[in-house]
């Protein structure tokens, strides 16, 4: 029996996208409510668990109240503008949606659904369970490893979005899994206004870990003469991580990048909130408000075939049918034996 796959979503990355991408659609519930990026994230999810056929599915949002990174680094985001009404009505609204539907959803205390990826992708493997990431966050890219894939969500859905494993990953960006903290941090995430070390942008820094396989051993090799790190990244860069000021830049982007991975999550595995089959008449209702389709819902989260309701034969009692017309063309020769047999060998070529 195949291990079940725990399907964690970050919802504020897929709704984020979907209020970008559906905002012309200007999809409202009937009493005026803004609903057009959770409707997205209800299409969005549909396509996630078909994807990766989930058995369970946790999705997890940023705290809006509190952040402990915020806290601890005031510049943590600092510089992002503020979110408009709009998208934060659907924040708030998407977490009572997806509830309703019977997903587990976590917004833990203080962090962010990066850390429910995490702590999932921790967890699966304890209950003999593997994870898969579905995020536009590059931060997840840490998480792939020997029980975790990530789904890096594209434009274009995730029909178009790759399904990446630690092989994948290297080919695209040169650096392991267990590197990608060291890379993310030596590079530095404009998007969480955390510079990077001065002088690395993402090809120096995988040239650098691949020939060093750390920063930690970066460092140590440039403070004792650099002569490894000159040979992978030249004079002026080797100089510069032998300076405290890249040391430090270093550290701050490790600190602040390093994801929680021990939230509490409230997971069951044995039929608890988020495990499949949902319940047929919560998906219908929730699809249906949303105007999706609801046949393809059915079939994805309730795992069942959406029974058709047939509508009893209306015939006149005293109807009669019309005699069959007679052919216009005289039928076709019945195949010869020797072709009769060909069928078998062109299926045996074909597949």
């Amino acid at each position: 029996m195949s291990p079940r796959t725990l399907l964690a979503v970050d919802g504020n990355s897929l709704l984020h996208r979907a209020f970008h991408a559906s905002a012309r659609s200007g999809f409202r519930t009937p009493d005026g409510r803004p609903m057009w990026a959770v409707r997205g994230l209800l299409s969005q999810l549909v396509a996630a668990v078909d994807r990766v056929s989930a058995d369970v599915v946790v999705v997890g949002f940023d705290d809006r109240t509190a952040s402990r990174r915020r806290d601890r680094w005031p510049t943590y985001k600092a510089h992002r503008s503020p979110k408009p009404d709009t998208l934060h009505q659907q924040l708030d609204a998407a977490i009572d949606v997806l509830r309703d539907l019977g997903v587990l959803v976590v917004v833990p205390p203080g962090l962010e659904a990066d850390d429910v990826l995490a702590s999932v992708a921790a967890y699966a493997p304890t209950a003999g369970a593997r994870t898969v990431v579905a995020t536009s966050d590059r931060d997840s890219f840490a998480l792939i490893g020997e029980h975790t894939r990530m789904l890096r969500i594209l434009n274009g859905g995730v029909d178009a979005s790759p399904l990446l494993d630690a092989h994948r990953l290297e080919m695209v960006t040169g650096v392991r899994p267990d590197q990608y903290l060291d890379y993310a941090a030596l590079r530095g995430d404009s998007s969480d206004n955390l510079p990077g070390v001065h002088g690395f942008g993402p090809k120096t820094a995988a040239r650098l870990l691949a020939a060093l396989g750390s920063a930690q051993a970066a460092f140590d090799d440039a403070a004792s003469g650099g002569e490894r790190c000159r040979e992978a990244v030249g004079a002026a860069l080797a100089h510069t991580l032998d300076t405290d000021t890249a040391r430090e830049v270093w550290r701050l982007n490790c600190a602040a990048m390093t994801m929680v991975d021990d939230t509490e999550l409230g997971l069951d595995l044995d039929g608890g909130a988020g495990c499949l089959p949902l319940d047929e008449t919560a998906i219908r209702d929730t699809y249906e408000r949303f105007s999706l389709h609801v046949p393809t819902a059915v079939r994805t989260l309730a795992l069942r075939e959406p029974g058709l309701q047939a509508s009893p034969p209306r015939v006149e009692p005293h109807w009669i049918p019309a005699p069959a017309a007679p052919r216009r063309f005289p039928p076709l020769p019945r195949a010869e034996p020797a072709l009769a047999a060909a069928p078998a060998y062109v299926q045996e070529a074909l597949f």
